[in-house]
């Protein structure tokens, strides 16, 4: 009798089909799932800086405080200046008014949403102002834990978001985003943002160096209300778990729509500045 084998030819062929049919259902289905995953955390970064928008300007007192390894602690006393800019990133200066080492020490950030950022720092030692090249961005600002490019706005055109679910940090509901830089020469691979899911702010951002490596993480605390809109922190620290070093920022005094506009915000006017 002859053995008819054609059924069982035909079932490594089906195997295969049905192997392949598999395959591509899984990688259609983990695509739709990371390209979800990406417009919910473009949809949060979105809400993040709308809930922000239309203060105008504003003005504050800040005090920097280094903190070294050991403990030991420098203090630093700043105005702040900020100035909203339609359609693209703002405008913010920094002044230093105390101690006499940094007296008169003044930045100056144009910040911008698909363009490098512009960056000047005025030294009064050399009396003149430096520009900040745009591949240096991750230098530390005045010896702070603070980098060139955590002191500009952070516009949205700035990062690439993946949604990485919601979670508690202390008592806190947030949403976790990762996002990504999109421009070539930031120190960081990646940031980790929790965001308030009531209030919409940042309480706590992790960053990544070049290597991908935790490099320290910010906290953010002691928001107030103002204007009955807009969200302030009153006390931000940065630590660094590379070095041990930690920077606090503080704020006081903040006032808002005060009058400031572009000619206030002239790289040419940081030697002027009292």
């Amino acid at each position: 009798m002859m053995f008819n084998n054609a059924k069982y030819q035909s079932t490594p062929r089906a195997f295969c089909l049905a192997a392949l049919c598999l395959s591509t259902t899984i990688v259609c289905t983990t695509a739709l799932a990371d390209q979800a995953a990406k417009d919910r955390g473009l949809e949060i970064a979105i809400a993040v800086q709308a809930q922000d928008d239309g203060f105008g300007d504003s003005e504050s007192a800040m005090t920097m405080t280094l903190i070294n390894r050991a403990g030991k602690e420098s203090v630093r006393r700043m105005r702040s200046r900020i100035l909203e800019v339609p359609g693209d990133g703002d405008k913010s200066m920094s002044i230093f008014d105390e101690p006499a080492d940094v007296k008169g020490t003044a930045s100056l950030t144009y910040s911008h949403a698909n363009e490098a950022d512009e960056q000047w720092l005025f030294l009064p030692a050399l009396k003149r102002v430096k520009r900040i090249s745009s591949k240096n961005k991750s230098g530390p600002f005045m010896g702070s834990e603070f980098a060139f490019e955590d002191i500009s706005s952070q516009e949205v055109d700035k990062y690439d978001y993946t949604y990485l679910g919601d979670e508690t940090v202390d008592g806190i509901a947030v949403h976790k985003i990762e996002a990504v830089p999109t421009y070539k020469h930031s120190g960081y691979t990646r940031l980790i943002n929790y965001i308030d899911t009531e209030r919409l702010v940042p309480i706590k951002v992790e960053y990544f160096d070049r290597k991908n490596a935790a490099l320290k993480t910010l906290s953010i605390s002691d928001y107030e209300k103002h204007m009955d809109k807009y969200w302030r922190a009153g006390k931000m620290e940065m630590q660094n778990q590379q070095t041990g070093k930690r920077t606090v920022l503080t704020w006081s005094d903040y006032a808002f729509q005060t009058g400031l506009s572009e000619k206030d915000f002239n790289s040419n006017s940081l030697k002027r500045l009292r």
